[in-house]
């Protein structure tokens, strides 16, 4: 498992370790460019007295799934040459690819941090536990979702690009951009079967203390990552020989 981050830190940029941090940067520059454009228009914070942290409450979380989950997607078909190593299993690979953007989506909240408070934002959570056990819900979930598309990646490539597509879906429908309760019932519940919004819920409600929890369900999100999780591991059990079969 070392040896598959060593190498994935080494080869995802300009062949040097310290290219790994450029991993961080692109969900990073994504939240930058989107709280400039909604601050040129004009627009309120819904919640709060900041514009920035109430949009960063929502793409915190919902880049953080959508990136890790996406990259572990691949990290099969990257890294299969290295299923020629008997030493090296499927799952040495993906919680080496888990680990990796892990480390990344952390980088990428820190530096959100360094960057709201350099403004002069205020971006500390009022619940910071709530705010923590919103975010590790998260990864969970991201991981157990990659860890399933990784395995069937392997047997269908197509898979990937469909898994990544799927992301724009998981983004619009995340509550991102606005405020859950003042969408119709039947859209908000519709979107309530997405899993990463009621990650974005539960942030929220870490900073707002008024944010209403009518759609936030912990159990559920919580809940869907454990079994994705469950599920991935099972199928790489079971498919193990086949993938290195190839």
């Amino acid at each position: 498992m070392t040896a598959v981050i060593l190498r994935d830190m080494r080869s995802r940029f300009f062949n040097h370790g310290l290219g790994f941090l450029v991993v961080s940067l692109w969900p990073l520059a994504h939240m930058i460019i989107l709280i400039g454009v909604y601050a040129v228009m004009g627009r309120k914070a819904p919640y709060g007295d900041s514009l920035s942290v109430f949009i960063a409450t929502g793409l915190i979380p919902t880049l953080a799934f959508s990136y890790v989950a996406r990259f572990m997607s691949i990290s099969l078909l990257i890294n299969r040459t290295m299923l020629s190593f008997p030493i090296v299993t499927v799952t040495d690979i993906m919680m080496a690819r888990a680990f990796l953007e892990t480390i990344a989506a952390a980088l990428t909240l820190l530096f959100m941090f360094v960057i709201l408070i350099a403004a002069g934002e205020n971006p500390f959570p009022v619940d910071p536990f709530e705010a923590v056990y919103a975010y590790l819900a998260t990864i969970l979930l991201a991981v157990g979702c990659g860890f399933v598309a990784g395995v069937i990646t392997m047997f269908l490539p197509l898979f990937a690009t469909i898994f990544g597509l799927s992301m724009i879906i998981v983004y619009m429908a995340s509550g991102t951009l606005f405020v859950t309760a003042s969408l119709p019932e039947p859209i908000a519940y519709a979107f309530s079967w997405n899993p990463a919004f009621h990650a974005v819920e539960w942030m929220r409600l870490a900073y707002y203390p008024g944010y209403s929890d009518k759609w936030l369900d912990k159990t559920y999100l919580i809940s869907y990552g454990a079994v994705s999780l469950c599920i991935g591991l099972l199928l790489e059990r079971m498919l193990r020989m086949k993938m290195r079969e190839g």
